[in-house]
C-alpha cells in the first residue's frame, strides 16, 4: 500500500490556513462545477444548507468560516484533522458534534475522484447537511454509538453511515434527491445516481443497510432512500445497536459488485 501524497495544512502563526493560487482555482473549479451539477438533483434541506454557509466561489474558505454558521443553528463544529484519522478519533469527534474536515485539497490529476476526504468533499458534500437538524441529530446520535462499539460492530455501522451521511438519497414530491455527501462532491455519481439505469433504489431498511456490503472505489450498485429527511430523526431513535448484533447474527448480503482487483 502506497503512501498518501496529500498532508493536511495547518495554519500559520495568523491562525489562518494559506493556501496557494493554484489551489484556490482548484476549489473554484470544483465548487463551480458540483453547482450546475447539484441543481435540481440536491434536496432542499441540502441546498437551504448551502446557501446559509455562503461558501465563496474563488477561494478556499477558512473553518472559523463554517463555525459561524453551524454553531449557531445546530450546535456543530468542523474540526481540522490530518489526512487519515483512526475510528477511534473520528467517532470521538462526532460524539462531541464535531465534524472533522481534513485541510488539503486535491490535485488536478485527481478531479473527479478522490479515495481521500478532502476539503472540498467535507465542507460542499457534508456541511451544509449539518444545518438540518434531523441530520445533525443523526450524525451525533452516530458518533455516540461508534465510540463505545466494539471494532466488529463499526464495521456494521460504518454500512449505515455510507448508505445515509455519504450516499443517501431522498423522495421528494419533485421526485428522487440527494442527501449524502459522497454523491453531493461527485459529479460523476451525482450524474450516475440519475442518468444510470444501472443502481437500484432500494427503501430504507435499517437491517438491510447494515447488511448491505460496499466498495468505497465503484459508482454505487445500490441506494437506500428515504421518504423524508425526517425519518433519520426516527432511525437516531431506534435501538441501532440491537439491530447491529441482529445483522451479525444473520450475516450480510451476497455482494453486488465483483470483489477488488489487487496488485500482483
Amino acid at each position: 500500500m502506497t503512501a498518501s501524497p496529500y498532508v493536511a495544512r495547518p495554519p500559520g502563526p495568523d491562525g489562518t490556513i494559506h493556501y496557494t493560487e493554484e489551489e484556490h482555482a482548484i476549489w473554484h473549479t470544483l465548487i463551480t462545477r458540483q453547482l450546475g451539477c447539484v441543481q435540481h438533483r440536491a434536496c432542499h434541506e441540502y441546498l437551504t444548507g448551502l446557501a446559509r454557509l455562503n461558501l465563496p466561489h474563488d477561494r478556499i474558505p477558512q473553518l472559523d468560516d463554517i463555525n459561524r454558521v453551524l454553531q449557531p443553528v445546530t450546535g456543530w463544529r468542523v474540526a481540522r484533522v490530518p489526512a487519515l484519522i483512526s475510528f477511534d478519533r473520528f467517532f470521538a469527534l462526532l460524539a462531541g458534534r464535531q465534524f472533522p474536515v481534513a485541510t488539503f485539497i486535491r490535485r488536478r490529476e485527481d478531479l473527479d475522484y478522490l479515495q481521500e476526504p478532502d476539503i472540498f468533499h467535507e465542507l460542499f458534500g457534508h456541511c451544509a447537511m449539518l444545518t438540518h437538524p434531523a441530520f445533525a441529530r443523526f450524525t451525533h446520535t452516530y458518533g455516540q454509538l461508534g465510540r463505545d462499539a466494539t471494532p466488529r460492530e463499526r464495521g456494521f455501522l460504518a454500512r449505515l453511515y455510507w448508505f445515509t451521511v455519504e450516499f443517501g438519497l431522498l423522495n421528494t414530491p419533485e421526485g428522487r434527491r440527494i442527501y449524502g455527501g459522497g454523491i453531493l462532491s461527485s459529479p460523476g455519481e451525482t450524474q450516475y445516481a440519475f442518468e444510470s439505469d444501472k443502481p437500484e433504489f432500494r427503501p430504507f431498511n435499517l437491517l438491510d443497510v447494515l447488511r448491505t456490503p460496499y466498495r468505497i472505489d465503484i459508482m454505487q450498485p445500490i441506494y437506500y432512500v428515504l421518504d423524508s429527511l425526517d425519518d433519520l430523526f426516527a432511525i437516531a431513535d431506534m435501538d441501532i445497536m440491537a439491530e447491529v448484533r441482529r445483522a451479525q447474527r444473520l450475516g450480510l448480503f451476497a455482494p453486488t459488485f465483483p470483489p477488488k482487483q489487487t496488485a500482483v
